[in-house]
């Protein structure tokens, strides 16, 4: 059985200015389970293990984290991705047969968003179709300024 998280890291890649990017983590709930799906191993880890297949020789500045769930199970397969001083997005209707390098790829272009809005033309069909939430930065980011009374 897979573990309940894990964590697969590309080191981060640089600006143009070479600057370093701030990591990209792709969160994977391996928990999900496909309507139908009597397979032993749950659909959303393997999801997380297609993903890891897909990063062995791809360059990029993305981590996989697999959690324990979402909470988002009438859409699975569930991914979320997440980077500091970013918004944070989820996305659902995910498979591992189909999926990994439309997350990759959108993963790619989250990354490379100063703020983590990938322009709605720009996304991939699945992404746009599979938004479940789009989540603010943190309120405690040290890239945001602080409030003044």
């Amino acid at each position: 059985m897979l573990a309940a998280a894990r964590a697969h890291s590309i080191a981060p890649s640089s600006t143009k200015d070479g600057e370093r990017m701030a990591e990209t983590t792709i969160y994977v709930c391996t928990t999900c389970r496909a309507a139908d799906d009597t397979s032993e191993i749950r659909a959303g880890a393997r999801l997380l293990a297609a993903l890891e297949n897909s990063l062995i020789d791809r360059p990029q500045s993305v981590r996989l984290e697999g959690v324990e769930c979402l909470s988002v199970c009438k859409r699975p397969c569930t991914v979320a991705f997440a980077s500091p001083g970013k918004w944070t997005y989820v996305y659902g209707d995910f498979t591992a047969e189909t999926a990994p390098e439309t997350i990759l790829a959108g993963a790619e272009l989250y990354s490379a968003a100063d703020d983590g809005l990938i322009p709605w033309k720009m996304r991939p069909d699945a992404l746009k179709k599979g938004v479940i939430a789009r989540l603010p930065p943190s309120l405690t980011s040290p890239s945001l300024p602080e409030k003044t009374s």
